[in-house]
């Protein structure tokens, strides 16, 4: 696997359950390389989920008989469901194990996909993109608890840089594509597509990927001592901090451009479903060149300082953004400015991560879901912000995005925790 992996204290399994050795630093086995793989893809498929169907979101509003305000309401409840479901999988993962739950998700995501492609309407739309998110859950949550198992410190950080590299293809790719098949084969085999995705990861996870925590006899599922870990872990500063810090950042730089984007590019500026996907592809590759900064310099410079450095940046892309659309300064102007807010999330959120789980090993399901729920929930907040005026002014998008980046800056410098970095 990637280097820094910490050794294996026990490497036997329960019986019925394969354990996963965690492997020396520097190995850089197929096998490794393949695991790495299925961890990006696999934590790559709720934001797929969004980015795919992002272009085809005023195709689908006209054909389905709803508003732009129906359409991102689905968004909304995608996002809520994503949120849910790490709440409950990740503090249950303790206790059961990682491969099971995620192997019940990855089946939930995949029916649920079918679902959406036979949708008549916007509320049949918006019920199955709420079991859709309740599975794609399974798989944000337990990437981050099976990555906390195996690695700690600075090479924990740079795993999570390392799988914000493959994630960032997912804003390249995955808009490429539903931009395209929107006007090559309609919106409804983007759900199939989804649907084909989650059922070659079952198979994979299935086949290839042994269990990071087994259960035991000492860890059944016990709803106190569930709520207990959470306990733990929402009284750890640094948690907190990091945490709600990053969940600012991610709101403002993608889920209010992802909510907003594109109608305000497509309906506003007149890009075209497939000039909006590449637009989403040109801040997908920024995503991965800050992401590989990253993992260049946080050993030298320490996560803290990525992460201010992220925030930083994207207040000013933020600042852009508001500054060109209040004056009127030109979709050129404003597609530099979305470049540059979105690009530092590449920083911010691998060493936030890193900050936030670095002192909960054994609460490492309850603490992953604790994060990702912080996450969804303030990207919650932030999309039917950006419908404010119809969803379609510019304005309104740019000031969520500053109030949210410049909010991220000023809770992280302003509460640090005292070993931050």
């Amino acid at each position: 696997m990637i280097s820094g992996a910490k050794p294996a204290a026990d490497t036997t399994a329960a019986a019925g359950h394969r354990s996963v050795p965690a492997r020396p630093a520097g190995d850089r086995s197929g096998a490794g390389l393949g695991r790495l793989a299925l961890f990006g893809a696999l934590s790559a498929l709720g934001p797929v989920s969004i980015d795919m169907y992002a272009p085809a979101l005023p195709k689908m509003a006209a054909a389905l008989g709803g508003a732009p305000r129906d359409l991102q309401l689905t968004m909304t409840v995608f996002v809520a469901g994503l949120a849910i479901g790490q709440l409950v999988i990740g503090p249950v993962s303790d206790a059961v194990g990682r491969r099971r739950p995620l192997l019940w998700g990855l089946a939930l995501y995949t029916c649920a996909s079918l679902a959406c492609a036979a949708a008549t309407g916007t509320w049949w739309l918006t019920a199955g993109r709420l079991a859709q998110a309740l599975g794609a859950a399974g798989a944000l949550v337990l990437v981050r608890a099976v990555v906390r198992d195996l690695y700690t410190g600075t090479h924990l950080s740079r795993t999570f840089a390392r799988l914000m590299l493959v994630n960032g293809l997912a804003p390249v790719l995955a808009p490429a594509i539903g931009g395209f098949a929107v006007g090559w084969v309609g919106w409804r085999w983007l759900f199939v597509a989804m649907a084909a995705s989650g059922a070659a990861m079952y198979l994979a996870v299935l086949l290839k990927l042994p269990d990071s925590r087994p259960p035991g006899p000492d860890r059944a599922v016990d709803a106190r001592r569930l709520l207990r870990s959470m306990g733990r872990v929402l009284g750890d500063r640094a948690f907190v901090v990091n945490t709600a810090g990053a969940g600012l950042t991610f709101a403002g730089c993608l889920f209010a451009y992802v909510a907003g984007g594109p109608f305000v590019l497509q309906v506003v500026y007149g890009l075209s479903p497939q000039a909006f996907a590449a637009v989403m592809g040109v801040n997908g590759v920024g995503i991965i060149l800050a992401g590989r900064l990253s993992n260049l310099l946080v050993g030298r410079w320490g996560e803290y300082a990525m992460v201010v450095l992220g925030m930083s940046v994207a207040c000013v892309g933020g600042a852009g953004v508001l500054v060109t659309t209040t004056v009127h300064l030109g979709l050129p102007v404003l597609l530099c400015a979305l470049f540059v807010l979105v690009g530092p999330i590449g920083l911010v959120v691998p060493n936030s991560a890193s900050l936030a789980l670095a002192a909960h090993a054994e609460t490492a399901g309850a603490a992953s879901a604790l994060l990702g729920v912080t996450h969804l929930v303030i990207g919650a907040i932030a999309i039917p912000l950006v419908g404010i005026g119809g969803g379609t002014d510019p304005v309104v998008l740019g000031t969520v995005m500053v109030v949210f980046t410049a909010s991220a800056l000023a809770l992280t410098v302003a509460l640090r925790p005292r070993k931050a970095g």
